[in-house]
């Protein structure tokens, strides 16, 4: 690992009739065009649950429920490490259609989440789902 800072970072896995919410960032923001899963920073004082839940609200306007962890992975990106920690989650309202940090949202199946071009910290979580389509 780099000598730089770790990056606490939630993302919300979210399942909705069987598909998964992916988000694709803004071409202005960092990592612009690739897919993830929503969610940001932990911020101090914060559980990664309340992080999620507060970061969707703000980023989605929708309300969240998380269910459980799914994976907690480092990825070095620059001179950091991305400390993402993916939760599994569920709307408890409509489905979101906009974003403040992406320019698109689609719903994707288990086995079509390989076809997008994801952030390097989502793709543990991607190829954990991908595979997971099996054991349904």
């Amino acid at each position: 690992m780099t000598e730089g800072r770790v990056i606490e970072v939630v993302a919300a896995v979210i399942e909705n009739d069987g598909l998964l919410l992916a988000c694709r960032r803004r071409p202005e923001k960092a990592a612009g065009g690739k897919w993830e899963f929503p969610g940001g920073k932990v911020e101090q004082g914060e559980t990664d649950a309340e992080a999620l839940v507060r970061e969707i609200q703000e980023e989605l306007g929708v309300s969240i429920e998380v269910t459980g962890p799914l994976r907690t992975d480092d990825t070095e990106v620059g001179s950091n490490v991305i400390r993402l920690v993916c939760l599994r989650a569920r709307l408890r309202e409509e489905a979101p259609t906009t974003s403040l940090d992406h320019d698109e949202l689609r719903w994707v199946s288990r086995g079509d989440l390989v076809a997008l071009d994801w952030a390097a910290p989502d793709l543990p979580a991607v190829a954990e789902l991908s595979r997971s389509t099996t054991t349904r």
